[in-house]
């Protein structure tokens, strides 16, 4: 089976993130299991685009309106990441330093989005699937349905994934002329309320949806910022998928970003040995629990409520925890964490900005992750911090839910319920006395660090999807 995987990110070419994680993970284990994987992506200005090998396979103008971009089609030539790796190169909208939030995003996107169906029309061979991703390429769907220039790739069946049903791709009317012309008898499928929306077209006209975990396939039936009604209609297409992660990247007995490698049988010299090194860095104390967090510092992540819950908890366990935190966002909500440092100084710590390497090593070396998320699709770092030995104390919701059972009932972590400081600090309470019960600490460690989140499931429930749509055209 020929699949293509369209995605604003993947990993390691691009990474803001779990999107990537995922994109750059789920087709090396397709391709494993026998299938003819390509992974499409922009050719944006980073630093493994300029460290690896490229050729032009093919290059061609994108018309948007009155708007000529001309772009180029490079494959990255050694394969080495187990699939094959293609770039969609338009120098003026995606040679530029960051990945979104730029004024003229939906330009680039639609871009994106026809330079890569006027290169696969230009192909000898026809894809049997195109697994979209997201809204950056809701728009695919519907123009292999009603766009009059592709109607040679009509046959080609369509999957999206939603990684994030918050984000939607809106965009007004005046940007429908950019789209290659189709039978305006068809402009109801890109309306959503009174304006159009990516997001919305996709779910509507791929031939199957998947959300990235079954809880949050059931949450986004009233809770999708607007589309509500619309993924009510669609459940009979619809199916949530838990993702995995790559067990060859984040494996404690191997990695090399951290200090000392470990396993199941030696995770208390690993994991200690890890996190002396990590508290030297920070000037943190090494004999106390380490509670860190993660991720990127907004409302949705729960991040707002950490420099209350920090200060609040430090206040009441000033000599028992320290807590590190790690991750960019909010400016707000940057400066409080930072202004922390001067008040909880030896008991704490933050890093503003994203450093992988520091990532793995503090999953190696903390004792507990926190992720107190308002909305969390599925969540990867609990799945890292799992396999790493590393507790996560989670707001139940998403794909959190799915993954992480309160060891109170004998599962692999700490659970709240609701997204608020009081619930943050009595969970922290709550892994402190676990901390200090070393022989219930290290069940629960064992408990996590057994479980298996690896990709080899996932990716057959996906083959399986994409076997449904060929065969019947439904799932």
């Amino acid at each position: 089976m020929e699949i293509f995987h369209i995605s604003a990110e993947c990993y390691p070419m691009v990474k803001v993130g779990g999107l990537a994680d995922v994109v750059g993970a789920l087709p090396k284990y397709q391709a494993a299991a026998g299938n003819l994987v390509r992974v499409v992506v922009p050719c944006y200005d980073t630093k493994f685009k300029k460290e690896n090998n490229f050729e032009c396979v093919h290059w061609g103008n994108v018309k948007l309106g009155n708007f000529d971009f001309p772009f180029s089609v490079l494959k990255e030539t050694s394969n080495k990441l187990g699939y094959e790796l293609y770039l969609i190169e338009i120098k003026e909208l995606f040679d530029r330093p960051n990945v979104y939030g730029y004024e003229d995003d939906i330009e680039r996107f639609f871009s994106f989005q026809i330079a890569t169906l006027d290169w696969l029309l230009a192909r000898k061979t026809i894809p049997d699937v195109i697994n979209c991703h997201d809204h950056h390429t809701g728009l695919i769907p519907f123009l292999l349905k009603y766009a009059y220039k592709y109607e040679g790739l009509k046959s080609v069946r369509t999957v999206i994934t939603i990684h994030n049903g918050l984000y939607q791709g809106w965009f007004g009317f005046d940007k429908l002329h950019y789209l290659p012309e189709f039978d305006l008898i068809h402009v109801g499928f890109l309306e959503w309320g009174s304006s159009l929306n990516s997001l919305a077209v996709g779910v509507k006209c791929a031939h199957a949806v998947t959300t990235v975990s079954p809880s949050y396939l059931n949450e986004i039936n009233y809770s999708a910022n607007g589309l509500e009604s619309l993924f009510n209609s669609v459940q009979s297409k619809s199916k949530g998928i838990l993702n995995g992660i790559d067990i060859e990247v984040w494996d404690p007995s191997k990695d090399k970003m951290i200090v000392q490698n470990y396993s199941i049988d030696s995770f208390e010299v690993g994991k200690q040995i890890n996190k002396e090194n990590l508290c030297e860095q920070f000037e943190l104390d090494p004999a106390k629990p380490l509670f860190s967090f993660i991720g990127r510092l907004f409302e949705e992540k729960g991040g707002d409520l950490l420099p209350q819950a920090s200060a609040l908890a430090l206040s009441e366990n000033f000599e028992n925890i320290n807590i590190l935190i790690l991750g960019s966002g909010n400016s707000l909500i940057e400066e409080q964490l930072m202004q922390l440092r001067n008040d909880y100084k030896g008991n704490y710590n933050v890093f503003i900005g994203y450093n992988e390497e520091l990532a793995h090593l503090i999953y190696a070396g903390s004792d507990y992750i926190l992720m107190p998320s308002r909305v969390e699709p599925c969540g990867l770092n609990q799945m890292y911090a799992l396999r790493y030995g590393t507790i996560p104390i989670v707001r139940r919701t998403g794909g959190l839910r799915d993954t992480v059972v309160d060891f109170g009932d004998n599962g692999n972590g700490i659970c709240h319920d609701q997204a608020s400081v009081g619930d943050i600090c009595y969970s922290i309470n709550r892994a402190v006395k676990l901390y200090d019960d070393k022989i219930n600490f290290n069940k629960v460690i064992k408990t996590g660090m057994s479980i298996d989140h690896s990709w080899e499931r996932v990716c057959q429930e996906y083959i399986e999807i994409y076997n449904l749509i060929i065969e019947k055209n439904e799932i």
